[in-house]
């Protein structure tokens, strides 16, 4: 039976899913695993590549894009397998990968994921993402962007994995929620970590799994409009979903601060109307049942959660 399911989500990648589906080919002592592809209504033939050429990978192909979270809660509702690993198509994973992420999962029941080191694919000195982290400026940000590899090769917590590569307990997903769809792209790796953090589990780096990114590979670049609206909608429905109103009050200062920096970032990017466009939309979208209510009973995973985001202001100021 096989332990592990890979669930690669696909939009128009023929660049890149030829390649990515080499690389886990290759696996050594990897945890018995199977291979499948959720299709989002390609349109560049990269659905039928996969058909054609690679049998043994399994395909769902869905009738149009409905975004990397619904596809991905596609994938891991059809998986039998206890653990789930999310790849993307713009990614290129080292033989030993699949091994390691599944030592590092299977370390304790209270992991819900764990996240490799990212590279960069064409700057394999630099980290692409070594762990997601958010803090109280209301930033989520990848773990040692830019940096040289060297400087993270050692395990640590963070506050979610990476949903471009990383493994997740299956079952977690349902005490806490599957990927909310209501993101579509960009900050639903963060939300699922952080409701798994109030929950009590824990999220890792394991920088002995290792995988090559392309970077922003499906929507083209790392500032673009798509990206930007998405990114600053989520950012300000995530604190609206996730914090009660003690703490986003606590944090009010923290957050006028990082988002104002935000806005002068984005205007001499060319993107600042997009910026406050997208935030304004993520302060409209409706909450229903989406809010993440307060439990008494996890109180103290506030607590030590409300300290790490003080803490990884130090830590995303000390990055950049």
């Amino acid at each position: 039976m096989k332990e592990v399911m890979v669930v690669i989500p696909n939009y128009n990648g023929i660049k890149f899913i030829a390649n990515c589906l080499h690389a886990l080919e290759k696996q050594k002592d990897a945890p018995a695993f199977e291979v499948l592809v959720v299709d989002n209504g390609s349109t560049d033939g990269s659905r039928q590549l996969v058909e054609k050429h690679f049998k043994k990978v399994q395909m769902i192909a869905l009738d149009k894009n409905y975004g990397f979270c619904r596809a991905v809660n596609v994938g891991i509702k059809a998986a039998k397998t206890e653990y789930v690993v999310l790849l993307n198509n713009d990614t290129e994973v080292f033989e030993d990968f699949l091994k390691h992420l599944y030592l590092g999962i299977t370390k304790s029941h209270s992991i819900f994921s764990v996240s490799p080191m990212m590279i960069q694919l064409h700057h394999k000195d630099l980290i692409d993402d070594a762990g997601d982290c958010y803090c109280a400026l209301g930033w989520a940000f990848s773990r040692g962007k830019d940096k040289p590899i060297a400087a993270y090769e050692q395990p640590a917590y963070v506050t979610a994995a990476c949903g471009g590569a990383s493994i997740y307990r299956k079952r977690v997903f349902e005490e806490i929620g599957y990927f909310d769809e209501t993101h579509f792209a960009y900050l639903e790796d963060v939300d699922v970590g952080y409701r798994a953090r109030l929950y009590g589990y824990e999220n890792i780096y394991e920088p002995k799994a290792k995988v090559y990114h392309e970077g922003s590979g499906a929507s083209g670049s790392r500032y673009n409009e798509f990206k930007v609206t998405y990114s600053s909608r989520n950012s300000i429905y995530l604190i609206r979903k996730n914090m009660p109103v003690l703490q986003r009050l606590l944090n009010l200062p923290f957050f006028m601060a990082g988002f104002f920096t935000k806005i002068l970032f984005f205007y001499r990017k060319g993107f600042g109307r997009l910026y406050c466009q997208g935030l304004w939309e993520g302060m409209k979208l409706p909450l229903q049942d989406k809010k993440v209510s307060f439990q008494k009973k996890h109180w103290k995973n506030y607590v030590k959660l409300q300290i790490e985001l003080w803490k990884n202001v130090v830590v995303r100021l000390r990055e950049r």
